[in-house]
């Protein structure tokens, strides 16, 4: 191969190409051709006398000898590329793109009040916010930083614990002047519940549980719509338009200006939810020692800490529930 920045552009090549796995990501990654992604990368891989991609229907992937050239270089390439920014003082103006998957309502109810502050503060860094739900091959793939809720299965990702969100029943005032607002958790049985399926295994979280005190309830909740996990807005649109009652993600109360209006009236306040979903920060270990990674994590970090605080009482996330781990389409249905 030609000079030293050459082989060091196609080493950024071919690691933007297996994360997106296809020429034409790296491409769109770097902001360059599709024939200059390939060249380069079939350089490199004369140059190395091994292949490096294999071409397949479903795009490219990587031959057992790329896999472990790319675990060996991505490292030193992400240092030099550090290294390359202390030197040319471009510290104090980071810039480049921050792949981040993140689940709808994360970014719905907490990245969309807080990002202009972050773009303000980083102009040079560029945002590509993806849909995420689980952490699956496909969905973390050229993805630097996932933000997910609930209890994710990851055994290759650095994970950190942000925080946690818990649940408000409510309903508009209208359903609550026609069916009566409930005392105690038992009567929401004769209530329509609208319901959420999980993300992580497709079961209606139909099972709402209650504590208060050393007391606890188990209602299950059935009512005329069970939306995705996905489409919580579209459960809680109905909920404001008086179909039924819903379990709202306490970042509603918070943020929308419906609760503020009362266009959303909470029920139950004195009993609290035992399941208590954590917010995890997941990342592959090598993309702390990039800048721009590294100062959006430890923005997004800061970002729930903030939210933690402004909560009165400490709220700490519960272990894995059994329905989760059940294997049944309704988590009312495990005992």
């Amino acid at each position: 191969m030609g000079d030293d920045m050459d082989k060091l552009r196609a080493l950024e090549y071919f690691i933007a190409a297996a994360d997106g796995a296809s020429l034409s990501a790296a491409a769109r990654h770097h902001g360059v051709s599709v024939a200059a992604v390939a060249k380069l990368v079939g350089a490199l891989e004369m140059t190395l006398k091994i292949k490096l991609l294999e071409r397949r229907a479903q795009g490219i992937v990587l031959t057992a000898a790329g896999s472990a050239y790319l675990e060996s270089c991505r490292p030193l390439v992400a240092a030099l590329t550090e290294a390359d920014d202390v030197a040319s003082g471009a510290m104090s103006r980071v810039r480049g793109t921050v792949v981040v998957g993140v689940q709808p309502v994360i970014a719905q109810e907490c990245l969309t009040p807080a990002l202009p502050r972050f773009l303000a503060a980083h102009p040079e860094v560029q945002l590509d916010v993806r849909y995420f739900m689980q952490p699956t091959e496909e969905q973390v793939r050229g993805v630097d930083v996932m933000l997910v809720v609930g209890w994710p299965k990851v055994d290759d990702f650095v994970q950190r614990r942000l925080g946690a969100v818990s649940y408000v029943v409510c309903a508009a005032p209208s359903y609550w002047a026609e069916h009566g607002v409930p005392r105690h958790p038992s009567e929401l049985a004769r209530h329509n519940c609208l319901c959420v399926r999980s993300a992580q295994t497709g079961a209606v979280m139909d099972l709402w549980r209650f504590q208060r005190g050393d007391e606890e309830v188990a209602v299950t909740a059935r009512g005329t719509v069970v939306v995705d996990n996905v489409h919580r807005d579209l459960l809680r649109d109905l909920v404001v338009a008086g179909v039924g009652v819903g379990r709202i993600l306490e970042w509603d109360t918070q943020y929308d200006a419906r609760f503020a209006a009362g266009a959303l009236v909470p029920a139950l306040r004195d009993w609290v939810s035992p399941e208590v979903p954590p917010v995890t920060l997941l990342h592959p270990p090598s993309v702390r020692r990039v800048q721009r990674v590294r100062l959006f994590i430890d923005w997004v970090v800061q970002l729930f800490a903030e939210i933690e605080h402004q909560r009165h009482v400490p709220l700490g996330a519960s272990g894995v529930p059994r329905w989760l781990t059940a294997k049944r389409p309704r988590a009312s249905a495990v005992p």
